[in-house]
């Protein structure tokens, strides 16, 4: 839609002209089964091979332990239930240790494992979002086998100490003679953010192409050397027999060259988009003195504008800001029926009544100053628009 102003980059991105450009022969000519063994197959073998070394090269890591899979969420899947039932399977215990504030990948794995024994400890957070490290090391005990703290937040973009939360549970397992792998959700961070393993102190961290400008369906699963992990996709030998299936070469090598454009440009984009950030987020809160900005301001991803507006119906602003042209998304998970607030605010103690009117606005490097400007000017009219009866009489 060419006159559409799009801010939900934490949704998705378009795909980059030169990732699109990378994956083309793929999809084309060079359209061989990395199994086989003719020439045309160990194109593609190639092709997978370089991928592979060009993202280890980027987290830092042996090629060995990097793998291809088909998402964030089958990343995230595979990441949690595989270490939790290795352990189990080796008697090492049945405690997992998370965030209240994870995304739903994390958080349906880790229900989903309270099926078969798992007892699952949820950090809270502080106003801000954020996880205290003292927590997390305190929350660990003789029969914890897995952390995982999401690296940045996808709802309120705020950037969680990872570095500091895996040396508390790294020491405090230190202490009870245990290992106790620690894994990262970091599907939103790759725009912004070192993915360094080792500077991380992490043992497995989960990507999704799609969120910094590669193709979607593609994922990344970096698993150190040594961490026990129980294979959860059975079939050929794919991925080092750790993510059974024929590779999916062209969204591969597209995730690759997104992944190495993308860390390549990180000082670029954060720039860029803290100040259309800031211009956002500053208009909003001087047009509307009620509104409030939810997560901590400094520890924040650089394109991440996440405001409630009390009285509210985000499905309503949302509406109102399609019908004008502005895709954008809200800080609650909406359907038909009911207005179910974010779990995410409900953590930090955000009131009912501001998190159910709560909207997320993301920009990218390719957002102009006049497309902040003109959300700005219509947003007046957005807002009261979707005042309910109750939040006026509140208010």
């Amino acid at each position: 839609m060419k006159d559409l102003i799009y801010l939900d980059y934490a949704s998705t991105t378009p795909l980059h002209p030169q990732v699109r450009e990378a994956m083309l022969p793929y999809l084309e000519e060079r359209f061989g089964n990395p199994s086989a063994t003719y020439g045309l197959a160990r194109q593609a073998a190639a092709a997978v091979a370089a991928a592979r070394d060009s993202v280890a090269g980027l987290l830092g890591c042996r090629s060995t332990e990097v793998s291809f899979c088909s998402g964030g969420t089958e990343s995230i899947n595979t990441a949690i239930k595989g270490v939790a039932f290795a352990q189990q399977l080796a008697r090492m215990g049945n405690h997992i240790i998370t965030s209240a504030i994870e995304h739903h990948a994390v958080l349906h794995s880790c229900q989903y494992l309270e099926k078969f024994g798992f007892e699952i400890t949820y950090l809270p957070v502080d106003s801000d979002g954020m996880v205290d490290p003292a927590d997390a090391a305190g929350a660990v005990n003789e029969r914890t086998v897995l952390v995982s703290v999401m690296t940045a937040n996808n709802e309120i973009g705020v950037v969680e100490p990872i570095a500091e939360i895996a040396q508390a549970v790294r020491e405090r397992a230190r202490q009870i003679g245990r290992r106790i792998p620690f894994h990262t959700d970091a599907v939103q961070a790759a725009n912004a953010l070192s993915l360094n393993v080792d500077e991380l102190g992490i043992d497995l961290l989960s990507l999704s192409s799609h969120k910094f400008y590669g193709p979607k369906g593609s994922g990344v699963l970096y698993l150190r050397r040594g961490t026990p992990f129980l294979t959860q996709q059975s079939g050929g030998g794919q991925e080092r027999q750790r993510r059974a299936g024929t590779e999916n070469v062209a969204a591969i090598v597209g995730t690759a060259r997104a992944l190495e454009l993308a860390q390549q440009n990180r000082a670029a984009y954060a720039e860029a988009c803290c100040q259309l950030r800031d211009r956002l987020l500053d208009g909003i809160l001087t047009r509307f003195p009620d509104a409030t900005c939810n997560g901590c301001r400094e520890r924040r991803l650089p394109n991440n504008v996440n405001v409630s507006f009390p009285g509210t119906d985000a499905r309503d602003m949302l509406r109102r800001l399609d019908e004008a042209g502005i895709a954008a998304s809200a800080g609650s998970a909406c359907n038909e029926e009911t207005l179910e607030p974010s779990h995410v605010l409900l953590a930090m103690d955000v009131p009912l009544q501001r998190a159910v009117g709560t909207l997320r606005l993301t920009v990218s490097p390719h957002t102009t100053e006049a497309e902040i400007d003109r959300l700005l000017a219509l947003l007046p009219e957005v807002v009261e628009g979707a005042r309910t009866p109750e939040g006026v009489a509140a208010s």
